[in-house]
This record gives C-alpha cells, structure tokens and sequence, in this order.
C-alpha cells in the first residue's frame, strides 16, 4: 500500500479522506454517513467527502511556519502540499488549491498533491474536476488507496455502483488499513440488499476505527432490515455514544422505537435529530409520524 499521512486528519472522525504527505503514514480517517430506514424497509445510507474544518490550522502563527519552511527551500513541492493541507483543513480553499497547484507545477507526479486536490474540489462542490484529480492519482500510481476510494465515492454518489466497488474491491485487495473502503463497500451491499455482506464491511470498518460513529450507523440499517431489532438498537446507541451531534444516529434509534411501537419515545428521538439537524427529512417525517405518540 502507498505510504501517505494525515496532515489534514480530525483524529477519530473525518467523512473524506486526509489531507497526505509523503512518505509518512497516516492515521485511519473513517466516513461520515447519513442513515434512512423507511418503515416498509431499508434504503441505501450515504456518505459524503467533508472537511471537518479546524481554524487553528490557518492561524497566523501556524501559516507563518509553514510558509518559513517554504521560504527555505522554494524548489520543494512536500512544502505548498503540507501548508495547502493545513489551508484545506482551515476551510481556505483557494489558498489550498493554489499551494497544491504550485506543488504540481513543480512536480507533475506528486499523486497525493493530486488526492489532496481532489478532496479540496469535492468540498467545493466540483466532482468532475476531482474525479479528473484521482484519475490522474492513479495514473501515476494504480495502488494509491485513498484515490482508489475517493474516486470509488464519487462513482457510488453518481449511482455508478459497479465501478465504485471496483475502487472499494481493489483498496481493500492492496491490504487497505483505511476503513472507508470497507464502509463505502458495506452501502454498496446494502443498496443491493445484500445485508449479511453488508454487516460484514461494516464491521471491519468498525474494527479498523472503534471510535467513528458511522459504521454502527450502516451496520445497524442492515441488522433493522434483516429484523434484528436488538443488535440494531445496541450499534444506533453506540453511536449516539461516540458522537451525540449525528442527528441519523438519532433518528435511527426513533425507528427502533417506533417499530417497537413505542410512539413517545421515538418522538423524542425524532425532534431530538430535528433540533440537531432541521433539515434531515427522515427526521422531520418521523416527527410528525409519531407526534401525539402515548407514553
């Protein structure tokens, strides 16, 4: 597998993946996903490339630093990749990618200045300029990992599920340590409604990153639709233990509630994920169904 680290990592969760350098390696940088179960049955869970944004990372201080290091060696492009991560990871995303374009310009086959890239266009809204970016990733080195399950996201997003799991398949055959690959596989699963393979990934996933809400999320849709009620309800409060601000993590423990038949407390559960996500349909909906619930 392609060494790579995370300078743009938020530690136990981040929805897309790190911001890398070589040739340190990085940190494990799982996904965020957005979990649906209608009542008649499960619908496929999503997940989408996001910066969790830190400011302290373009602070003056940090900035001035890593401009220093450049300033000492203008001819390196690991100097503009480091500090475009650290604008990427602040939210800066014209600084980012102009420091990832002069990285590129000095060195053409710098594949994680391409990745890093890349990330930075999926959070502009700009697929198709970051597909363009993991493709020619994976021009210059067919095992990068994270341009692997990059592009493999973009695809499944778009609905092309066939080549997406061919980029999950082949990260996850390199020996992949990244979780993602394992999760965007288990949604692949799961939109196949094939649960039992689903619950599979999403397990692994979970092995390779205990601490990230998202896969008790996934393996909990598939475990609901296979009418394991209480394996379902255990992986949902799992993950409103390890982040209480998921407004799915809480909607999906409502459906539990409700399928139990137990109105009031799903009502809590629902208005609970609207109050921490107004827009979240699935919430708002199950606020309503259930309102008036008895106790």
């Amino acid at each position: 597998m392609a060494a790579k680290t995370a300078v743009f990592s938020d530690g136990t969760r981040n929805s897309g993946h790190s911001l890398t350098v070589a040739p340190i390696r990085k940190a494990l940088a799982p996904i965020g996903i957005v979990a649906v179960l209608a009542l008649a049955g499960c619908s496929t869970t999503t997940s989408t490339d996001m910066i969790s944004v830190d400011r302290a990372q373009g602070s003056e201080q940090n900035i001035s630093s890593l401009s220093s290091v450049i300033s000492s060696n203008p001819s390196d492009p690991e100097g503009y990749n480091i500090r475009g991560s650290a604008y990427g990871r602040a939210g800066e995303f014209k600084r980012a990618l102009e420091d990832f374009n002069r990285a590129l310009q000095i060195n053409p086959q710098f594949y994680q200045a391409y990745a890093n890239r890349a990330l930075v266009y999926r959070n502009m809204g700009k697929p198709v300029e970051a597909a363009n970016d993991y493709n020619r990733a994976l021009q210059i080195n067919a095992n990068y990992d994270v341009a692997l399950i990059g592009r493999g996201n973009i695809y499944r997003q778009a609905g092309r599920l066939n080549e997406a799991f061919s980029d999950f398949n082949k990260a996850i055959d390199l020996d992949t340590t990244d979780g993602r690959a394992y999760h965007n596989r288990g949604l692949i699963y799961q939109a196949r409604n094939q649960h039992a393979q689903a619950i599979d990934d999403f397990s692994k996933a979970i092995s390779l990153s205990s601490s990230s809400a998202e896969p008790y999320n996934g393996r909990g849709i598939s475990y609901l639709a296979m009418n394991d009620d209480e394996n379902a309800f255990a992986d949902f409060n799992r993950a409103i233990e390890l982040n209480d601000k998921l407004a799915e993590s809480w909607a999906n423990q409502a459906l539990v509630y409700e399928h139990r038949g137990d109105r009031a407390r799903a009502n809590r559960s629902f208005s609970h994920a609207v109050r921490l996500d107004p827009n979240y349909k699935p919430a708002q909906d199950g606020a309503a169904r259930t309102r008036g619930g008895n106790s």
